[in-house]
């Protein structure tokens, strides 16, 4: 849901940055202050951060001025929570504006704010709420990315109905209008997308939980019982 360079008008551009650096600046220090407590997380930055990069570059044609296409962000959050998949995003989004042409620099607070704050944080909470309720872990960060990414691409929604609202003016009733437009677009790549991004997490994590489901263990993103009972350990 990378909004094009230029898109957003003054002053909806500046916003969003002065919304999304405060985030970014905290998750910079949480993620210095992992590493230094956990070198051994470094390989499992790398895979989320990869993955981010290649989910959400496969970019489909859908509102003007954006796209549609899966976001990544959501396994980040699970592992390392909202703040660092911020980071995470963040780069990401700097290095497809500079030699992808996808997203840009003036709307990069707007990006972000979309797909590296809001989305991550609401994976962070479905997670959180599945794991509580019992539900099955897979099923939970299906659930968790899937919604991650519906609340990316509302939240792109929310960003160009206030920049460009029916009639001109920002009223609730052109900022409805615009938005229902909006997300009603999006929602016909972006529905199937977060289904296909929910079962494509779901893979990935139970590769991690085979190879190294001892850091997840010691970050608290997943029980030592639950690793147990997903190998089919006896306790």
């Amino acid at each position: 849901m990378h909004i094009m360079e230029g898109f957003l008008p003054t002053p909806w551009w500046q916003i969003w940055f002065a919304v999304s650096i405060p985030v970014i600046l905290y998750g910079i220090h949480k993620l210095n202050k992992l590493v230094k407590e956990k070198r051994e997380i470094l390989p499992l930055l790398a895979v989320a951060g990869a993955f981010v990069f290649v989910l959400s570059s496969l970019k489909l044609p859908s509102v003007t001025g954006s796209c549609s296409h899966p976001t990544g962000t959501g396994i980040a959050a699970i592992m390392f929570g909202p703040a660092i998949s911020a980071v995470l995003g963040t780069i990401v989004l700097i290095y497809q504006a500079l030699f992808l042409a996808h997203g840009g620099l003036t709307t990069l607070g707007a990006n972000v704010f979309s797909m590296g704050i809001v989305g991550p944080v609401v994976a962070y909470l479905v997670y959180k709420a599945g794991m509580k309720a019992n539900l099955n872990f897979y099923l939970a960060v299906f659930l968790a990315t899937a919604f991650g990414d519906w609340a990316t691409y509302i939240t792109t929604s929310v960003e160009l109905a206030l920049a460009f609202p029916a009639g001109g003016a920002l009223t609730l009733a052109g900022f409805m209008s615009s938005f229902g437009k909006f997300a009603t677009i999006f929602a016909v790549t972006q529905l199937p997308l977060a289904v296909m991004e929910g079962a494509v997490s779901a893979l990935l994590f139970k590769y991690v939980i085979n190879v190294k489901s001892d850091i997840l263990v010691e970050m608290k993103v997943i029980e030592d019982k639950v690793v147990k009972k997903l190998r089919g350990i006896s306790a």
